[in-house]
């Protein structure tokens, strides 16, 4: 349904920069003309084609996820999630079950095990999955996504041998290409607009969807982008991960925005996988380096070069000090105002030094983060803590120390390894386990809006802003949001604190608005302009993702 060409939004909470005190807005064309005070819109009444009573409803920018993988997180929501899985005995119940109810599809397809959540901290055997599938292909990815335990039927798919335990690094990208290839392009497009439709029911207004030849193919990269622009719903940026001059021009070819997002350096701290500079606490290595400092460099040079964002994944340490030494030598051959200007990207950036923090900032990097990471695994009894130990363990997710660096964040889920949850995302970098390393609601909401557009070269995007570009019908930023309630699973402390927090931090938008507020208009949420769902009232058809909203 498209928006009246001229509609008055009046006696609500509209939170932006514009005024700190407004309670109505006009958008025009889906652009914002005016934000200002209830008197005000009474001189705006006669000459709009609707008026929509907001009854106190908060008004916000739509959220931006800077980190999706939209195709594996339509599966998850489609499929079989294992994330809730209590034991392993629950997890093999469960693939018996969606085994017996898929009795067509040619390779099996589930995600989010975690056998650090376990009894026993084992994750099943190819002799377990064999049973519990009835010798079927089946591929499951563990909850980061960097390694899969899979039955013999798929390993005959491909080359790598009956290989028993987690796999990871190449041998897991293999039997990855070989799982996904069997997913026809009706089910592709099935689990995408899932995603989409998902997202923007939390009132998701863009994703950046990162993708690459190791994650996932070109048709679904290019069918998804063309799924976005045709259909309502949240915009969709997309960044392809292939690496130097092939990337370029690969990333150009297929319509990305740059040659970044998933670029892996090294793979994640539950896999065993991040490139750490000093072994692990529960293990006797230090990770998979993927990448090193001059291929780093290489890619960085051919992207600025060429214009377009370079990008990496970088977890560990040691990582880390690849990408920013790759990045410094990049620098010193095009020189930094050059480099600095093309705002390149480092997904992740978990292990960071002060020296680190200092580098990303002299060399005007982007930190797109994950604080739900946090959320799920910080902590002294997290998995972090047991891969690391809780010294180090204290140190990763520095965010306060990024921000006070003037370091830019944009904030992500890394959808499917945490699920799509703005709000949950912006109470984790509020409540981090390590209270230093925590910033204020107001810091955080804006790197879930306003950050996600900075981190694609857009300053002007982001807010309620009269006059803004981004906020127009489909080729513009994200729209106005109406938001619902705080959701009552966070508990009732938590909802009092959260809700403090968003008083102190801003004063007449953010505050009393914020638990009361509610859907008034007939349909719901706008979103580019158009309103697209009511995010109380969703349709039945409308896949929820069954993980609970992330707490402690």
């Amino acid at each position: 349904m498209s928006e009246p060409k001229t509609v008055l939004l009046r006696r609500g909470e509209v939170h932006s920069p514009a005024d700190p005190f407004a309670t109505a807005m006009v958008v025009e064309r889906g652009q914002v003309a005016w934000v200002g005070s209830e008197g005000a819109a009474d001189a705006f009444a006669d000459g709009v084609d609707e008026t929509v009573d907001l009854d106190g409803a908060l008004v916000t920018p739509a959220f931006t996820d800077a980190h999706v993988h939209t195709t594996a997180t339509g599966l998850a929501l489609t499929g079989l999630d294992l994330s809730d899985a209590p034991s392993l005995d629950a997890a093999l119940t469960l693939v018996r079950e969606f085994t017996a109810a898929r009795p067509h599809d040619r390779v099996l397809l589930g995600h989010g095990w975690d056998a650090s959540r376990w009894p026993g901290n084992r994750p099943p055997t190819r002799a377990e999955l064999d049973e519990a599938t009835g010798g079927r292909p089946l591929y499951l990815s563990r909850i980061d996504v960097h390694s899969a335990v899979v039955t013999t039927a798929l390993l005959d798919m491909t080359a790598v041998g009956h290989v028993d335990g987690p796999l990871t690094a190449d041998a897991h990208h293999a039997v990855r290409a070989t799982a996904l290839a069997a997913v026809s392009p009706a089910q592709r497009a099935q689990a995408q607009c899932a995603a989409l439709a998902h997202a923007a029911s939390l009132g998701i207004g863009t994703v950046h969807e990162c993708a690459g030849p190791e994650i996932s193919s070109e048709d679904d990269f290019t069918g998804l982008l063309r799924l976005a622009e045709a259909e309502p719903g949240p915009r969709v940026v997309g960044y392809w991960a292939e690496q130097a001059d092939e990337g370029v021009a690969k990333a150009r070819e297929l319509g990305a925005v740059g040659a970044a997002g998933d670029l892996f350096v090294d793979g994640a701290l539950g896999s065993h996988t991040a490139c750490l500079h000093e072994p692990y606490t529960d293990a006797d290595h230090t990770g998979t380096a993927y990448l090193d400092t001059a291929a780093v460099a290489a890619h960085v040079i051919a992207c600025t070069e060429a214009g377009l964002q370079a990008g990496f994944h970088a977890i560990g340490d040691a990582a880390v000090t690849a990408v920013v030494e790759g990045v410094r030598a990049a620098a010193e051959k095009l020189g930094l105002a050059r480099v600095r200007a093309a705002r390149h990207r480092v997904e992740h950036a978990e292990m960071l030094t002060p020296e680190a923090i200092a580098a990303f900032a002299e060399l005007g990097l982007t930190a797109s983060v994950q604080p739900a990471f946090d959320a799920l695994w910080g902590g002294e009894d997290g998995m972090y803590a047991r891969r690391l130990g809780r010294e180090r363990a204290s140190r990763l997710n520095p965010f306060a120390a990024l921000l006070r660096a003037g370091v830019p964040l944009a904030f992500g889920s890394d959808s499917p390894v945490t699920p799509l949850d703005p709000w949950g995302t912006v109470r984790a970098a509020a409540f981090h386990h390590t209270p230093e390393h925590r910033v204020s609601v107001r810091a955080a909401f804006t790197a879930h809006t306003r950050g996600g557009w900075r981190a694609v070269g857009r300053d002007d995007a982001g807010g309620l802003l009269p006059g803004d570009p981004r906020s127009d019908l489909r080729r513009g930023g994200p729209a106005p949001r109406l938001v619902p309630p705080v959701q009552k699973a966070v508990g009732r402390y938590a909802e009092r604190t959260f809700d403090r927090k968003l008083r102190a931090a801003v004063p007449g938008t953010l505050g009393d608005a914020f638990q009361q507020a509610r859907i008034h208009h007939p349909d719901g949420k706008v979103v580019q302009g158009e309103v697209i769902r009511d995010t109380q009232d969703r349709p039945e058809d409308t896949p929820q993702d069954p993980r609970p909203p992330l707490t402690r």
